[in-house]
């Protein structure tokens, strides 16, 4: 099928070509007359205008660019979803990337945003990647770490205290009489995963009661929850933890299904909590206690951010932390 072109609106419409770009371009500076003139053409020729000439013009498009760990987790698709409508009432779109946590991937992506010279990238990673960032930026793409607080006071980052969701998390553990408590998650190089290890880890160690587990599962979802699961109930009821804090709420989630299906009282025997708050913690059969990231100013707060370092605005708060919240359900609401 033939492509309609910009000349073939000009003679349907029995206009100059030039007159036809700045109706595409500059609408005030065409008669009505020549505009319903170059509609009814553009609707009845299926023509689809191109924005590759303007952006070779202005060497830059009118997209941002978003890459995200994993989509599938919710987590990340209401942080993409809210930056989305941010950036839209602002005039432009994002183009959204997964990288399924993989950093060739990460790194194919950001190539490709640059080819195509977005203004601005978001960027959710599990991995350091501060230095590749610098280098883009040093190249004219601006950037925002998104989920993980930056170390470099040139990159603008906007994340969450992951070191206070650990305390509030195992706080509560203890609080309602675990003693033997573990955390779940990793790879502990994870910023975030060793950031609320921390958190949890200085309120075992201040207690001077309980006794901290660490159960490294790299692979933060339902499996991996599943697959932790089934290796505590392979133990003597004795041995297992009395209360689990897991990395997020996917892991916390298959560690509840598991327990729950072979026999395991929760939050009786064993309490659990989560971390991000995502749609199905509250959804669950046993709703889970989870320590909450939502803020409904999260995604605006990416999205201005980006776009102060766009426009060469003066950034007072470089790094935007957000505070979590805990917020208790039904699989911690008994004493284990």
């Amino acid at each position: 099928m033939t492509r309609m072109g910009i000349r073939d609106v000009a003679a349907a419409a029995g206009v100059a070509i030039g007159t036809v770009s700045n109706y595409l371009n500059h609408p005030d500076r065409v008669s009505l007359d020549k505009a319903r003139r170059i509609q009814q053409a553009i609707d009845q020729l299926g023509f689809v205008p191109s924005h590759a000439g303007r952006q070779l013009r202005s060497g830059v498009s009118s997209v941002i660019g978003y890459i995200a760990p994993d989509v599938s987790n919710p987590h990340f698709a209401e942080i993409a979803e809210s930056v989305e409508r941010r950036a839209s009432e602002r005039g432009v779109s994002v183009f959204l990337a997964n990288s399924h946590r993989s950093r060739e991937r990460e790194d194919a992506y950001l190539a490709v945003f640059e080819q195509h010279r977005v203004q601005g990238l978001l960027v959710s990673s599990h991995e350091p990647i501060e230095e590749r960032l610098a280098q883009v930026r040093r190249r004219g793409t601006p950037s925002v770490l998104v989920g993980q607080r930056a170390l470099n006071s040139d990159q603008p980052s906007v994340s969450l205290d992951d070191v206070s969701g650990g305390r509030q998390a195992m706080t509560h553990l203890l609080e309602i009489g675990c003693r033997r408590v573990a955390l779940v998650g990793g790879p502990l190089g994870i910023p975030q995963v060793a950031d609320r290890l921390a958190g949890a880890s200085d309120v075992v160690r201040a207690s001077g009661k309980a006794m901290l587990e660490v159960i490294d599962m790299p692979e933060r979802t339902v499996r991996g929850g599943h697959q932790v699961g089934a290796a505590l109930l392979a133990r003597a009821p004795e041995a297992r933890p009395q209360g689990i804090f897991a990395a997020n709420d996917l892991l916390a989630l298959g560690i509840l299904q598991a327990l729950v299906l072979g026999g395991v009282d929760v939050p009786g025997e064993i309490a659990i909590v989560g971390y991000d708050d995502n749609e199905f913690a509250e959804a669950s059969l046993i709703p889970l206690t989870t320590v909450s990231g939502r803020h409904d100013g999260y995604g605006s707060a990416v999205v201005d951010l980006l776009f102060d370092a766009i426009e060469g605005v003066r950034i007072d708060e470089v790094h935007r932390v957000f505070d979590p919240e805990l917020v208790v359900r039904a699989s911690t609401r008994v004493a284990g």
